[in-house]
């Protein structure tokens, strides 16, 4: 005899969640999967140009690869200088923020909601990450719901973050786990 945990036949998005009507969303991964995908790499000005007709907050000199995948750019807010890198998943069904001179490197899944396993119906949820200014998130690094990253933090590659990281700090594993201070030489 199975017990049953979840039923997906249950399941509903809240209202409002996606924070635009679909037919926004829709036009929205329509323009992202050919104008902004298919653009050209030079054309950095261009990419931000349609996120933010999107609304996306993005500052000056920002870097967006034409690989990067936004789900929702009105919840996402980019300081100037920073760089994301290609195939960059900013899974924005809660707000990202992202702060001045930071990189994303390739591969990143900045990953803002997920499901409750407890609840029969798998609702979903979405929790805020905050990325400070002058991190480096190197390749393929995954960051979780609700999650704070400070200022000048280094995310050692392939690394998974569950817990909040302290700032001028150094990372590295799955979980990741604090390594040392970050100073220059």
């Amino acid at each position: 005899m199975s017990n049953s945990v979840q039923d997906l036949n249950l399941y509903k998005t809240p209202k409002g969640f996606r924070g635009k009507s679909a037919i926004t969303v829709q036009l929205w991964w329509i323009v992202q999967g050919t104008l902004f995908a298919m653009s050209p790499q030079f054309l950095y000005g261009w990419r931000r140009f349609l996120a933010k007709l999107f609304g996306a907050k993005i500052g000056k000199n920002v870097i967006l690869r034409p690989s990067v995948k936004m789900t929702y750019p009105w919840k996402i807010t980019i300081g100037e200088n920073s760089w994301i890198g290609d195939d960059v998943v900013l899974y924005s069904l809660g707000d990202i923020e992202i702060g001045k001179n930071t990189v994303i490197s390739q591969r990143g899944y900045v990953c803002t909601g997920s499901h409750d396993y407890k609840s029969e119906r798998f609702d979903i949820y979405a929790e805020k990450i905050k990325i400070g200014d002058q991190c480096w998130l190197a390749t393929d690094v995954f960051v979780a719901p609700g999650i704070s990253v400070g200022d000048g933090v280094v995310v050692g590659a392939r690394s998974s973050v569950i817990d909040d990281l302290e700032p001028f700090s150094v990372y590295v594993g799955s979980p990741a786990k604090f390594l040392k201070k970050r100073e220059l030489e």
